[in-house]
């Protein structure tokens, strides 16, 4: 029987900037699967002529075949790597309440 296996992924963007991710996909992690960043937010922070030859690198950070330890693991990733910053990385979640 097939065991899934479920990942946390970083992105790295030709900027240095980076991505956590995590791919829980209902069969496994799945090779073609390079995340839910924001296009727009990516865009921005390059030129047209950049973006028409533009690679990413995908790297597996941890992976398991538990689900809810990976959902669970994936926010320490990025609080970790500080993707959350927005001068390090693209991440959306978990950024600092500002006042």
């Amino acid at each position: 029987m097939f065991k899934r296996i479920y990942v946390i992924y970083k992105i790295i963007f030709p900027n240095g900037k980076i991505y956590v991710g995590k791919d829980v996909a209902r069969h496994g992690h799945d090779i073609n699967y390079f995340g839910s960043w924001d296009c727009k937010l990516v865009e921005k922070d390059f030129t047209k002529e950049q973006l028409m030859d533009f690679t990413v690198r995908r790297q597996i950070l941890f992976e398991s075949a538990d689900m809810a330890e990976v959902s669970r693991k994936e926010g320490e990733y990025i609080v970790a790597l500080r993707s959350n910053d927005p001068a390090i990385g693209y991440n959306q979640t978990h950024r600092k309440k500002t006042r």
